[in-house]
């Protein structure tokens, strides 16, 4: 077998295309690239943005001036900025549209030019996304993309980042790295037809418009739709359904394009690169997490025996770097999975544990300087005995205050609270309840064999083997601190907004 160079030696001199690339997992992305390989070509960072300009300033402010880049920073003091836009080049567009959205058509022609590695990243990871979006982004991004690779004159990669979710049922078992059935409902027994999807999607919207309907109703409409188009076909939910349609786009061109999947699985704070704890936005468990510290979330659907699968960013993007420079061309396997239910399997009654514990020993401070106790967490292995705490622990009490009557400010209050915490609980159950009572673990046989194709030093540069975990230390330490400090970030951006 050819001896393969490495992971900084395949992006030497290498054009890529990235697309959502103001997302949480391409920031680490253009980062890692950036500092393995500073002689990279040049990364085409594709962002929703009207026109050059503003798709610079979106990099410029949601990405370049970020504390991940301060290594780079570091590296190159004062010359960083003219060495970052030599090699970082934004363009404005939107995977939503053909030609993706590139408007200017002499740089899309360079585009598929000199573009040689594509990492097709956009996605709208709402599991509650409207079902017109969640599909044009999804589901036709894909198409989109496909069609620009197509026309790429030197590719020699595309790699689609889809989700391991796009697999997830009721029952206990192992879920291969292995394609989908093509253009068929999760369990086989309907086809699936994109064209009558869409069809289906534009014609009620038509519905929706012809009756006036507002705003609020054509958006609380389409998330319905979608979670009801998703349940029919045997997914979990709209971004599930419509990244398993982008999957199976990507099936129909494997014969004429070098398409490659990576499906990681719940993605969580960096472990280590480039620092640790690093995160955007809150994910599935980060939601239960700091919601749980500040002592709104109570309760919980899970089986305490479930093995949750988490996976730190960095070893996604170093799995996605180690496909990028390790995939065997020719071979018929082209999915890989990343996850770590197989390798190091983490059970949530132990993810509460650890969780509870360093609640207990570092409380949540509110705004107003009350310090938040927290009481182990209340785990309910099935969404019946959620329910009837519910309606024990909120429902008949806030019954209770009505009919007595709400004659105080403080009566109002008081419910108000109650009833706020009673609805965001039943949300945030009904949306992850799916995901935390599957007993389905992702194998990553694939990914193992291709990391062990690894030289000694990509092991160290690009480390990607969920088995180094110690979750202790990484919960306590590394991910609850890491989600606490977004939390708070946010709260100060929100305050300078109100300003």
């Amino acid at each position: 077998m050819e001896k393969l160079p490495g992971a900084a030696e395949r992006f030497r001199g290498k054009t890529v295309l990235i697309t959502g690339a103001t997302g949480f997992i391409a920031k680490l992305v253009v980062e890692k690239i950036l500092r393995l390989q500073p002689e990279v070509k040049r990364l085409y960072l594709l962002v929703r943005a009207a026109d050059q300009v503003s798709a610079k300033e979106r990099v410029r402010s949601e990405m370049m001036e970020l504390q991940i880049f301060q290594p780079l920073r570091d590296k190159y003091q004062t010359h960083f900025n003219f060495w970052f836009w030599d090699k970082v080049f934004p363009l404005a567009g939107d995977v939503s549209l053909t030609n993706l959205g590139i408007g200017d058509a002499g740089l899309a022609e360079d585009v598929r030019k000199e573009t040689e590695i594509i990492v097709h990243m956009a996605a709208t990871v709402n599991f509650a996304e409207r079902y017109d979006t969640a599909l044009e982004v999804n589901t036709m991004g894909v198409k989109h993309m496909i069609e620009i690779a197509s026309k790429c004159t030197n590719l020699e990669l595309v790699l689609l980042v889809s989700t391991a979710y796009v697999n997830i049922i009721m029952e206990e078992g192992i879920i291969m790295e292995k394609p989908l059935q093509q253009w068929r409902s999760f369990n086989g027994r309907f086809n699936l037809d994109l064209s009558g999807e869409m069809a289906f999607k534009e014609a009620k919207l038509k519905e929706l418009v012809f009756s006036n309907a507002s705003k609020h109703t054509i958006r609380h409409t389409m998330k319905r739709i979608g979670a009801e188009r998703a349940k029919k076909f045997g997914w979990a939910n709209s971004y599930t359904f419509t990244k398993a349609m982008g999957e199976m786009l990507a099936y129909d061109q494997k014969s004429r394009l070098p398409i490659v999947i990576i499906r990681p699985t719940a993605v969580a704070s960096t472990l280590k690169d480039p620092f640790p704890g690093w995160i955007e936005g809150a994910k599935a468990i980060d939601t239960w997490i700091s919601n749980y510290g500040k002592g709104q979330l109570k309760f919980f659907p899970t089986d305490v025996t479930t093995v949750i699968d988490v996976v730190p960013a960095d070893i996604v993007v170093n799995a996605m770097l180690c496909i990028i420079s390790y995939h065997p061309q020719g071979t018929t396997d082209f999915i890989y999975q990343i996850g770590s239910s197989v390798a190091n399997p983490l059970k949530i009654g132990k993810m509460g544990d650890l969780t509870y514990k360093y609640f207990s020993e570092k409380p949540f401070v509110s705004s107003k300087g009350e310090v938040v106790t927290v009481k182990q967490p209340n785990f309910l292995a099935a969404m019946s005995s959620f329910y009837e705490i519910m309606d024990k622990h909120y429902k008949v009490p806030l019954q209770d205050m009505l009919r007595r009557g709400l004659s105080t400010a403080e009566d109002h209050h008081i419910y108000n609270h109650l009833k706020r915490e009673y609805d965001f609980t039943v949300a945030v159950a009904d949306v992850y309840w799916s995901f935390t009572i599957s007993k389905m673990r992702y194998d990553d046989s694939k990914m193992q064999n291709l990391m062990a194709m690894m030289t000694e030093r990509d092991r160290e540069l690009i480390p990607c083997n969920t088995r180094v975990i110690n979750w202790n230390k990484y919960f306590v330490e590394t991910h609850i601190p890491g989600v606490m400090d977004y939390e708070s970030r946010e709260l100060i951006r929100a305050s300078r907004n109100r300003k």
